[in-house]
């Protein structure tokens, strides 16, 4: 999630491979037809006159979302026992349980303790590479700890990693780290020459995690799953005493944290650092998180960060946050307090702790120094004054594999499953009518008429293929503006007169008012059709509400405000693609109240996916024109290296409702795709 750790360069890349399914690839053209994302210099800047209104949108919905009032023992257990299931239900079924076949490919011996270099299975063939750090004079069953790495390149060899895993050692307790997926000896799109494709870390994530959607599936429950059977293959071991072991990490590894506490019970302790806070207080601060950062459903079932912590109580669990860090503190303080009054009312106050360190992000070593005295208490264990002097080791002498990388002992790659599943998911998609399976996958919510709208004051000097347009701001939902321009041949400064019955209506891919000037299509559609009304739209988050938040320009990057908002929908349960598809039907209700009734729906690159969506849906749309759209949810999630942005993906779509499916349906409205 810190977007400082990682280079633009290396952000870039999680888009820069080239693409298996050419109308997708076509779509990156249409970023450079319409002068995305920086217009000529000839040209006026794009109109974008509601360019927070996305980013409040939100802000109020995270704020109306309550928090739990509890008052008794039995309020704060029933409270437990509930987000201890929603928290399952975020992360779906997890897969069955199948052999670690674990071997050691090497060990270390040290002055006071030994690392053993370990790979397991956490499933079939999918290789994870791990350091057992074990105590050389145990006494008696000792108290263990499961590592989870925040964003280093190295992963598990990573300096701060190294650090507690040793310190913990030095101090008798068995700890394990492993590599997360896309770090240290895990990358998953390598070259021939076992060299990055696309990035590491972040740039992994969110590129496999955004892929995994269409599926259905939660990159966090894959990252979780790893940490689940890391605990399993701990737990083998003779030395460790089963009713002692915790899990800790920072950032990165602090949200790992956060979700294994309400993953599994056989946690005695955990420390999560430099994480916790609150999904409201990212929101506002415009930070964006990585793909495993963003549970489904997690906001529509009323979850904060802090539940996820709950679901262990009354376990004990420390959070370790840091005064300048990123992840707002305040939000780290609100969320402490509430669960210091869970925890007092299950009787165990002294079992949850915040320690919050100066400086900025890290697992620096005051934060290691308060971990290791809470699970000295947790366990009965050694509680140190201060750390024990390490000896930080070179990455390559941690290595588990002979060339640093999984991919040459042939692990199977996150790609290959997700590929299998949308073969197995399109397969066996359901029946019954195209429309209700779309209604229910888009998760739209209900429409009651034409909307109310506003008459915006117009722009001089666009360049438009008409003289004169007229602006409007239909309300499709509380917040939630789609500006709609009309063209037309003589000036108009009120509401749209009365017919005819056939118009146009655009959906731009970027900017309206750059396609006016750009895009050949839109002449191509007035010069076929000259007597009807034509307007165009810009739903949410698009041309004149493309949001300027998450730093400088960042719209088009992979980890830039499209993307912030796409996930935001994913938690809220409310796919993104989902909502503008609602802004279109909601302006074709607004047209028909104009008796617009026989439409001509016409979209360009990113608004085609809505707009396909809207054709179908719509009574109002007699013909359809689709330029430089997506072939299928299907042959993205069958395409290792793509290109089209998470904010035309659907969860969960390729087993449900595909673009196809629309196209077929679509022909009975002279669909033309071009």
């Amino acid at each position: 999630m810190r977007r400082t750790l990682f280079s633009r360069r290396t952000l870039l890349q999680a888009g820069s491979g080239a693409l298996t399914v050419d109308v997708a690839a076509a779509a990156q053209t249409a970023d450079q037809a319409t002068g995305s994302p920086a217009s000529p210099k000839s040209e006026p800047p794009a109109l974008n006159r509601f360019p927070r209104m996305v980013q409040e949108y939100y802000v109020r919905r995270l704020r109306d979302i309550p928090r739990p009032v509890l008052n008794s023992k039995a309020d704060a257990e029933a409270y437990v026992s509930g987000v201890r299931a929603k928290a399952r239900e975020c992360f779906g079924p997890m897969p069955e349980k199948t052999p670690l076949n674990a071997r050691i490919t090497g060990t270390l011996e040290r002055d006071a303790y030994r690392i053993e270099n370990v790979i397991f299975e956490s499933r079939p063939g999918f290789l994870v590479t791990a350091n057992l750090y074990l105590p050389k004079r145990p006494k008696g069953p000792l108290p263990a700890v499961i590592g989870s790495c925040g964003h280093s390149n190295e992963g598990k060899a990573g300096d701060t990693y190294q650090a507690f895993s040793q310190g913990l050692a030095r101090l008798g307790y068995a700890v394990l780290i492993f590599d997360p997926i896309g770090q240290g000896e895990r990358l998953q799109y390598v070259t021939p020459e076992l060299k990055p494709r696309i990035g590491i870390g972040v740039a992994e994530h969110i590129y496999a995690g955004n892929q995994q959607l269409l599926n259905g599936e939660f990159f966090g429950a894959w990252r979780a799953w790893d940490g689940i059977r890391a605990l399993d293959y701990l737990l083998t071991r003779p030395e460790v005493d089963p009713r002692r072991v915790g899990v800790t990490g920072n950032s990165g590894g602090g949200t790992m944290t956060t979700w294994l506490c309400a993953l599994d019970d056989r946690w005695a302790m955990a420390a999560a650092g430099c994480f916790v806070t609150m999904f409201r207080r990212n929101l506002e601060n415009e930070l964006p998180a990585d793909a495993e950062q963003c549970p489904p459903r997690a906001l529509a079932l009323s979850l904060e960060h802090e539940d996820f912590i709950a679901a262990m109580a009354p376990r004990p669990v420390i959070l370790l946050a840091k005064d300048g860090d990123f992840f707002d503190v305040r939000g780290s303080r609100e969320a402490y307090g509430r669960l210091k009054h869970l925890y007092t009312l299950l009787g165990a106050p002294e079992n949850i702790e915040l320690n919050v360190a100066h400086g900025e992000h890290g697992y620096t070593q005051d934060s290691r120094e308060a971990m290791y005295r809470f699970f000295g208490r947790a366990t009965g264990s050694a509680q140190p004054a201060e750390e024990p002097k390490l000896n930080i080791e070179k990455p390559e002498t941690l290595l588990c594999t002979p060339k640093g990388q999984v991919a040459d002992l042939g692990s199977r790659t996150i790609f290959s499953f997700t590929r299998d599943r949308a073969v197995d998911l399109q397969s066996r998609r359901p029946a019954g009518s195209l429309e209700e399976r779309l209604t229910s996958v888009l998760r739209l919510p209900k429409r009651s008429g034409a909307p109310d709208f506003r008459i915006l004051r117009p722009a001089e000097g666009r360049g438009y293929p008409k003289k004169h347009f007229s602006t409007y701001a239909v309300e499709t939902e509380p917040g939630i503006q789609s500006v709609v321009y009309r063209l037309s041949d003589t000036p108009l400064y009120s509401q749209p007169p009365e017919g005819p019955e056939r118009a146009i209506l655009y959906v731009s891919h970027h900017s309206a008012d750059r396609e006016l000037r750009n895009e050949p299509l839109v002449r191509d559609l007035i010069a076929a059709d000259p007597t009807a009304a034509f307007y165009t739209c810009d739903v949410r988050g698009i041309g004149e509400s493309r949001p300027d938040t998450c730093g400088p320009d960042s719209f088009l990057k992979p980890y830039g405000s499209d993307y912030f908002y796409a996930m935001h929908g994913v938690m809220m349960d409310e796919p993104y693609v989902g909502r503008k598809a609602h802004d279109i039907l909601s302006v074709l209700d607004w047209l028909a109240s104009f008796d617009h009734t026989k439409v001509h729906l016409a979209a360009f690159g990113w608004g085609s996916v809505p707009a396909a969506f809207a054709a179908v849906l719509s009574p109002h749309v007699a013909q359809v024109t689709l330029k430089r759209g997506l072939e299928s949810f299907a042959a993205i999630g069958q395409s290792e290296m793509y290109t089209w942005p998470v904010s035309t993906f659907v969860q969960g779509a390729v087993g449900q409702a595909d673009l196809p499916e629309c196209y077929h349906a679509l022909r009975s409205k002279n669909l033309r795709m071009i």
